[in-house]
């Protein structure tokens, strides 16, 4: 099996080439910092020519906080945009039997949504706050659909909910919410800080993924791509969700952080509920097991104290 994975480099990219590094399965990778522009059709040819990748996992999108999507919107919607037709466009031409699997943010559901079912993704517009980097996700099925008819080229859509773990940024622009927020206790906890600020009220509910396990999964996916019931897209999902009040009481008690919290009403919640439904999952995964909650914070904070040194 040749696997060629975009965005290598990113956080997601990393824990797949871990993990299927461990299972004895070699990655080609290809992203921005390593010389390959995935906006640019030529670029993605020449690596595609060269990998001839049996399954491409899909792991570039130009992202970050609210903040950073809100002030970049246009370069959010524009590059993640040229991406999806590039690396399309690019397999049509190199090699259109690959399987290309695609974890999409569960951003792209409808804001008025609070559980979220595979058949209802599309029911209605996307939050706003999230809108730049939401759209271009629904793009991505859009595309694949219609390079199916075209092309035939086989398509998994996988939605998936806030990820946290290992090899995340460490730029708070750039970092998933919760591997944000360890980052920020940490450091405020390494350098003696008495209160951490947290945007928000706290009240906003989400449900998460640890990174690897997402990478494990699509580890299953690629050594059967072609199964009728991946045809559609798909929750990773476990049915559960958390506020996050309740992240940063769980966050403040595995470091031992005793300052203060202040929370900052004028920064925006989002949605004020995201939880997936799990029916489809556990019918197509019934043995996939998800890393028990507290051991997947344990590893980030032990991913983030290794990258957090301060001098005492």
């Amino acid at each position: 099996m040749r696997v060629a994975v975009l965005g290598h480099t990113g956080f997601l990219g990393k824990n797949v080439l871990e993990v299927f590094s461990q299972a004895g399965v070699m990655c080609q990778g290809a992203s921005k910092s390593q010389g390959v522009d995935l906006r640019d059709y030529e670029q993605v040819v020449e690596f595609l020519a060269t990998s001839q990748p049996d399954i491409i996992i899909n792991c570039a999108a130009h992202v970050g906080s609210f903040n950073y999507v809100t002030e970049n919107a246009s370069a959010v919607v524009v590059d993640n945009s040229r991406m999806t037709l590039s690396v399309y466009e690019a397999m049509a031409k190199v090699c259109p039997k690959a399987t290309i699997i695609h974890p999409l943010a569960n951003c792209a559901f409808p804001a008025k949504a609070e559980f979220f079912k595979e058949e209802e993704w599309q029911d209605g517009p996307v939050h706003q706050t999230v809108m730049p980097f939401a759209s271009t996700r629904r793009l991505i099925w859009s595309v694949g659909q219609s390079f199916a008819i075209s092309q035939g080229i086989n398509s998994i859509y996988l939605l998936v909910p806030n990820m946290y773990g290992p090899h995340d940024s460490s730029d708070p622009n750039q970092t998933a919410v919760l591997d944000a927020l360890i980052s920020r206790f940490l450091t405020a906890q390494q350098t003696h800080q008495n209160e951490v600020t947290v945007w928000g009220t706290g009240v906003a509910i989400r449900e998460w993924v640890f990174s690897r396990d997402l990478a494990r999964l699509m580890l299953t996916i690629a050594a059967t791509p072609r199964r009728p019931e991946l045809r559609e897209p798909i929750n990773v999902a476990q049915n559960s969700g958390l506020s996050v009040r309740e992240l940063v009481d769980i966050i403040q008690s595995a470091l031992g952080f005793t300052g203060q919290v202040r929370w900052d009403h004028s920064r925006p919640d989002g949605a004020l509920k995201k939880v997936m439904d799990d029916t489809q999952f556990k019918k197509v995964f019934p043995e996939f097991q998800f890393t028990e909650f507290s051991d997947g914070i344990a590893a980030t904070i032990a991913y983030y104290k290794s990258l957090i040194q301060f001098a005492e």
